[in-house]
């Protein structure tokens, strides 16, 4: 399985929503683990990597 290319500071769309009802995130941390926050509430949540990627559909804006 190839590897989904994100960056810090990139906007990814996930595939289930967060209860707030929005399904867009934005990387503000990466390394083993990986942190995001909701765009919707502003909600901060770290996971593990491999369960991020399984759950990111696509990147919806790149960082610049």
């Amino acid at each position: 399985m190839q590897r989904k290319e994100f960056k810090l500071g990139d906007i990814v769309k996930m595939k289930k929503k967060h209860p707030c009802g929005s399904y867009n995130w934005e990387v503000t941390r990466m390394g083993a683990d990986i942190k995001i926050k909701c765009l919707g509430c502003n909600r901060v949540v770290m996971m593990p990597r491999i369960k991020f990627e399984k759950g990111m559909l696509r990147v919806e804006n790149e960082s610049k």
